[in-house]
């Protein structure tokens, strides 16, 4: 079975956020610093925090051991390549990375493109060895939709859209998800970007035409409809709920609870982002918290916590 190397990056902010997303899609994985090492296949461009993915097909101790193992390496013929170092966590100046580009190049035999390659190899050094492979980029499709037609102040950022979906859904296959309060979609956009099946629903319907005018936008279908979660008959694998507020009113104590207990009862599997402290709510409407983040903003905070259904509800 083979082995990938993922090289990420996060902001100080987002950190918390990116190890919540990490250790979801990469269960059982040593994550690091800056890399893990995984036997689960991901296209990098899921995420807002990998930047890289290196398929695992040479390793050696040393560098010139790796010289030694690609010397006899042929690329396909007629298809350019290039070799690009990758920083993995350990330190390697600048004038050592191209010296390291250069040795691997001179030894593989083929086409070097160093502008537009067919194939990018990937070497990084990783703990006490050296590793190299065929390397697909992330491309960063969430950036995308940062340019929606519509936009709300309170509504979640493209990146945090992207990582909650993520955490939501780790394995896409099979799933079926709602977003229940999805104002103008940012979470429906990410959602529908990696072929996952989603439909959205809220009670305001300013905001559902807003995600309807964003989901046409880029090319979506409308999957969005009008109307309250707490009427929702239809069951669900996962549900995204971004919980309603704004800075003038907050949710009662009792509508919270009563939005959650509508949760338990058309979905196995909840992520929630709050503002608030709402662990007592989300205890009594029947859910236990198996993992959380928190999420900064200036001084600004979001809270994520993945919850899922008790074996008894109370």
């Amino acid at each position: 079975m083979k082995s990938y190397l993922y090289t990420y990056a996060a902001h100080e902010d987002e950190q918390a956020l990116c190890q919540l997303e990490l250790r979801t899609l990469f269960r059982g994985a040593k994550i690091g610093a800056k890399s893990l090492i995984s036997e689960h296949l991901i296209d990098p461009s899921r995420s807002p925090f990998i930047h890289e993915r290196i398929t695992i097909e040479y390793t050696a101790p040393t560098l010139d051991e790796l010289v030694e193992q690609v010397d006899s390496l042929q690329i396909q013929q007629g298809k350019t390549f290039k070799v690009v170092y990758y920083k993995s966590g350990e330190f390697v100046s600048y004038d050592e990375e191209r010296v390291i580009e250069r040795k691997l190049g001179a030894a593989i035999r083929g086409k070097v493109d160093m502008r537009k390659p067919e194939l990018i190899l990937g070497v990084t050094k990783y703990m006490e060895g050296w590793i190299l492979g065929e390397c697909m980029q992330s491309k960063a499709i969430w950036k995308q939709h940062q340019d929606k037609p519509q936009n709300y102040s309170t509504a979640l950022s493209t990146r945090l859209a992207r990582a909650v979906t993520n955490i939501a859904v780790p394995e896409v296959e099979g799933v079926r998800v709602i977003d229940p309060c999805c104002g103008i979609g940012t979470v429906l956009l990410e959602a529908l970007s990696m072929g996952i099946d989603i439909v959205g629903r809220d009670i305001n319907p300013l905001t559902t035409r807003g995600a309807r005018l964003n989901l046409a936008h880029f090319g979506y279908s409308n999957v969005v409809t009008l109307g309250d979660m707490r009427d929702i008959t239809d069951h669900y694998d996962t549900a995204i709920i971004d919980l309603p507020y704004n800075l003038c009113s907050r949710l009662s104590d009792e509508e919270r609870l009563s939005m959650l207990r509508s949760a338990y009862r058309f979905a196995d599997r909840v992520v929630l982002i709050t503002t608030e402290p709402i662990d007592e709510s989300v205890t009594h409407a029947g859910f236990e918290i198996v993992d959380r983040c928190q999420v900064h903003k200036g001084r600004f905070v979001r809270e994520v916590l993945v919850v899922q259904a008790q074996s008894q509800a109370y």
